[in-house]
């Protein structure tokens, strides 16, 4: 009867051990997903300010093609 009792506990023991590493696991994926969607909301932000920041400048480069303004290192 001891070893009968002796494998369920130990059994017991490894279901409660798995049990933890689950929520273990859980948590940690959560965090990652947080983790994710602030670094996608970061990256969203800086394609913003990046196609902020290039209007202007396309804006001066379509002007400037069309002008005639931009020449070559040997044109005069």
């Amino acid at each position: 009867m001891l070893w009968p009792m002796f494998f369920l506990a130990l059994a017991f023991c490894g279901i409660a051990v798995l049990g933890v590493l689950a929520v273990r696991v859980g948590l940690e994926v959560q965090r990652f997903s947080r983790a994710v969607g602030d670094s996608s909301e970061r990256i969203t932000r800086a394609a913003e300010n990046l196609e902020r920041a290039a209007v202007p400048l396309a804006a001066r480069t379509g002007r400037g093609a069309g002008s005639g303004e931009t020449q070559g290192p040997n044109e005069t």
